[in-house]
């Protein structure tokens, strides 16, 4: 009676899940699988279905000398070891601070709330607006100091500024250095809203008896803050690290919202193009008519899966010693 019952359950429950199950296998496992395959086939042609060979072909093309996939790699790869750290560390700190506010809190939330429900095109804009080289409120404050100004977002080899020169006769150089420094400003900025949002709700959730020990006790507010509401945050710091960190190796939006339709195209030193940039050019952008385009897409996209599945493994790794769930 107990099993019949078991298994009515069972079946009950597979029949719920069913309707998500079959939307993931065609938009999400399928697409995934076919990505897979389509990566190995050389001079495919995704029209007819037609291929010249399987093999690694596509592979290597992207890692051919003259081929823009690895800087490409390479600015996904700063992007995101510079923004998501950034971010988390001001996410903390201001969270931390709007929950120690008492009078006014409803509305410094409802204001660091607001770029997250702001078009994120009209944002890029006006960041492109504030750091436009000749009346941009960023250069005419480094004029009223006594600096030059700085052509954020087409690039200045002979701009002097937080070090740019250390990186004029390098790979990347100082126009790459200035419209990087552009472009992770807006993507901290732009994400801050959603992670502070999270962390406040769960400061809020802590339950008060262990800061009035701890005052009792004496503690410092800095072994509070680290030895109390850090391991606390925990659970809530480690998902905002993994949809951070799979965020970040997926940006596009951002580099189109500040450099428009030239992050590919503004000069090799400061070629602010993304690995899914790049995937995208391949399919619906400039390279789309090249033969084999969907080949070289898939392999590109494969790459990426692959590297954000190692990261997100490392973190899974990390967070059963360092979170406290």
């Amino acid at each position: 009676m107990v099993e019949g019952k078991k298994s009515i359950n069972f079946i009950r429950g597979i029949l719920y899940l069913l309707p998500a199950i079959i939307l993931m296998g065609i938009f999400t496992f399928y697409p995934l699988f076919n990505t897979f395959i389509i990566s190995f086939k050389e001079s495919y042609n995704y029209m007819v279905g037609s291929y010249k060979k399987i093999g690694f072909g596509n592979y290597a093309k992207l890692f051919q000398p003259g081929n823009s996939f690895f800087k490409f790699l390479i600015n996904t790869m700063v992007m995101t070891f510079v923004s998501v750290p950034i971010s988390i560390t001001l996410s903390i700190l201001i969270a931390v601070a709007l929950n120690s506010i008492k009078s006014l809190q409803k509305f410094f939330q409802t204001i660091f709330f607001l770029p997250y429900v702001t078009n994120t095109i009209a944002i890029g804009m006006v960041f492109s607006i504030m750091f436009e080289s000749r009346q941009g409120l960023v250069n005419s404050i480094i004029e009223s100091l006594g600096g030059s100004s700085v052509n954020w977002l087409g690039g200045n080899p002979n701009a002097i500024l937080l070090g740019t020169d250390v990186f004029k006769d390098t790979f990347f150089g100082a126009q790459w250095f200035t419209s990087l420094i552009v472009l992770l400003v807006y993507i901290v900025w732009n994400s801050l809203p959603f992670k502070i949002l999270i962390l406040l709700s769960a400061l809020q959730s802590i339950d008060k008896q262990y800061y009035q020990a701890a005052q009792i006790d004496g503690t410092s507010k800095f072994r509070i803050f680290s030895k109390i509401t850090v391991p606390l945050l925990s659970p809530q710091i480690f998902y905002l690290l993994i949809t951070s960190f799979i965020g970040a190796f997926k940006e596009y939006t951002s580099v189109v919202a500040i450099f428009g339709a030239n992050a590919q195209s503004i000069g090799q030193e400061n070629n602010m193009a993304t690995v899914v940039w790049y995937i995208y050019s391949y399919i619906k952008g400039s390279n789309a008519t090249s033969p084999g385009a969907m080949g070289y897409a898939a392999a590109g996209a494969v790459i990426l899966f692959i590297i954000i599945m190692i990261f997100t493994g490392i973190q899974n790794l990390i967070s059963k010693k360092k979170v406290h769930f």
